[in-house]
């Protein structure tokens, strides 16, 4: 049984204590202006920041602003035509920097640091769009507190029962922390939240596919934070940044949420309504 760091502990107890409130505020008061974007949009340019710098810090630098500003019309294309606009910025984020690359002095690592940037916009600014897109649905302030906390609770009892419990290793060459035991316990503390919210927010799901939609945020998120920690292994960093303390970077705490959420969008849009 491994100890559990208690200042690292306090730390992250401390940075939830604000970051929740302000995460519920936003989702719940959607006017006179659309906080929850507005939030996500914040978020997503400091989580593409962070790629960006571990992306560089690797000696390919990509195309920053392009990417930051791409990444911020991903995320705000759900207040327009959503199903118009995705491909044209689709488009424009593969052929645009390409152009800017064949036409520079410099080509060494041209082909790299296109593919990075691209890479960075889909990764975080594509993925996050469908948070807001959430946010739009029939009882989407619902569904958007859904994704989150059941995603917040297999994430936490994940670590808890990872670091108390955890004895054979999930991805020891990805994540050597991680652990079967907190992997299966957060899938068990995902269904958990799930039922219960299902009662609370009286959500249009039965047990039966309340069960199973925590089953799946919980394996995506997983799998999202797994992504996150490859990425990171690559570039040689342990966390994408310090901006949340005890949490590391932006990057590191919204990677299990924008797999997770788009499971919670497709089942909604395909299976709900």
């Amino acid at each position: 049984m491994r100890l559990i760091d208690n200042h690292m502990l306090k730390k992250r107890v401390i940075t939830a204590l604000w970051g929740i409130p302000l995460l519920v505020a936003a989702v719940w008061f959607d006017e006179p202006l659309p906080w929850f974007t507005i939030l996500v949009a914040i978020c997503g340019v400091l989580a593409i920041f962070e790629f960006y710098q571990m992306v560089t810090a690797a000696k390919v630098p990509p195309l920053t602003y392009f990417g930051l500003i791409w990444t911020l019309l991903f995320i705000l294309s759900p207040h327009f035509d959503y199903n118009l606009l995705t491909p044209l910025l689709l488009a424009s984020a593969v052929i645009l920097p390409l152009i800017w690359l064949l036409l520079r002095q410099q080509k060494e690592e041209a082909f790299t640091s296109w593919a990075w940037t691209i890479a960075g916009i889909l990764y975080v600014g594509w993925l996050l769009s469908y948070l807001v897109a959430l946010r739009g649905v029939d009882a989407g302030r619902d569904w958007v507190f859904f994704a989150l906390f059941t995603t917040f609770g297999s994430d936490t009892i994940a670590f808890f029962c990872g670091q108390a419990l955890g004895r054979h290793k999930l991805a020891p060459h990805i994540s050597p922390g991680k652990t079967w035991e907190g992997a299966i316990a957060g899938v068990f503390g995902a269904i958990i939240v799930s039922l219960l919210l299902v009662t609370i927010l009286n959500l249009p799901l039965s047990y039966g596919q309340a069960i199973l939609l925590g089953l799946l945020v919980s394996i995506f998120g997983q799998l999202g934070d797994l992504t996150e920690s490859l990425f990171k292994r690559k570039m040689g960093v342990k966390d994408s940044g310090k901006l949340l303390p005890g949490h590391g970077g932006v990057l590191d705490r919204i990677d299990s949420v924008v797999f997770a959420s788009i499971v919670v969008y497709y089942y909604v849009i395909w299976v709900i309504l």
